[in-house]
């Protein structure tokens, strides 16, 4: 039996790269803004809770999903990282007992499959963490994904914290998850901010759950493109291409 799923949908940053003062989530792709298409993806699920976390200019991003009632915004008000920002989420999880998809609020080209074979993973590995990963020919500047000599997922590593030898990893995280949500609130509390830029990731998870004895899984994506996020004005415009050529 499928357990019941949530999903939280992270969009509090600015973007500053995409040099504008409008929050990157409510940047148009192709007529829609790019919050309201991970917003549809996750629609496809039909969630318990549809989370979307706030922070920069919440208001302006509010109002992109105006015209949705099943959606629980969740204000981040300080950005002190990705793990930080699920955290924050955790009053409206406390009756919550299933699986808990976090997405990036900027990855607007995610295929519902590539998810539900996520999901599917994740439940058939019985694991208390799966990520989605890919291959990037240029992975400067991503979370390393860590394997063991067995191949199995051993952590995570963010490029500014990564040795030398890391870096030369070109499979990375994507930012997408898929939890078990009574896992993930257990070891959310312990992760810290001891890394260079003194912010809570959530890939630390990972490694926390392994130290446990619990199941932590990887699937790979072969589409770069699906899982692309958006930093910037000319990645918005090569995404939208991409998105219209497609169709």
């Amino acid at each position: 039996m499928k357990r019941n799923t949530s999903i939280v949908i992270l969009a509090a940053g600015k973007g500053i790269r995409m040099k504008s003062d409008m929050p990157k989530v409510a940047h148009l792709l192709a007529g829609k803004p790019i919050i309201e298409r991970v917003v549809t993806t996750a629609e496809h699920f039909n969630p318990e809770k549809i989370l979307v976390v706030v922070g920069y200019k919440k208001d302006v991003v509010i109002d992109c999903l105006s015209e949705y009632d099943n959606i629980t915004f969740v204000e981040q008000k300080e950005q002190l990282g990705t793990g930080h920002a699920v955290y924050i989420t955790r009053e409206n999880f406390r009756d919550f007992d299933g699986i808990v998809i976090i997405l990036p609020g900027d990855v607007p080209l995610l295929k519902e499959k590539t998810l539900e074979n996520l999901i599917k993973v994740h439940e058939e590995k019985h694991a208390a963490a799966t990520v989605l990963t890919v291959d990037l020919d240029d992975p400067a500047g991503y979370g390393r994904i860590v394997r063991t000599d067995e191949g199995y997922l051993e952590k995570i590593v963010e490029h500014k914290d990564a040795s030398e030898g890391i870096r030369k990893i070109r499979e990375i995280n994507t930012g997408i998850f898929c939890f078990d949500s009574r896992e993930l609130f257990s070891v959310l509390p312990k992760i810290g901010q001891d890394n260079s830029q003194n912010e809570m990731y959530l890939t630390d998870v990972l490694e926390l759950l392994r130290n446990e004895g619990k199941s932590v899984a990887a699937v790979k994506v072969n589409d770069p493109v699906e899982i692309a996020g958006i930093n910037s004005n000319e990645q918005l415009q090569e995404l939208e291409d991409q998105y219209l050529a497609q169709k």
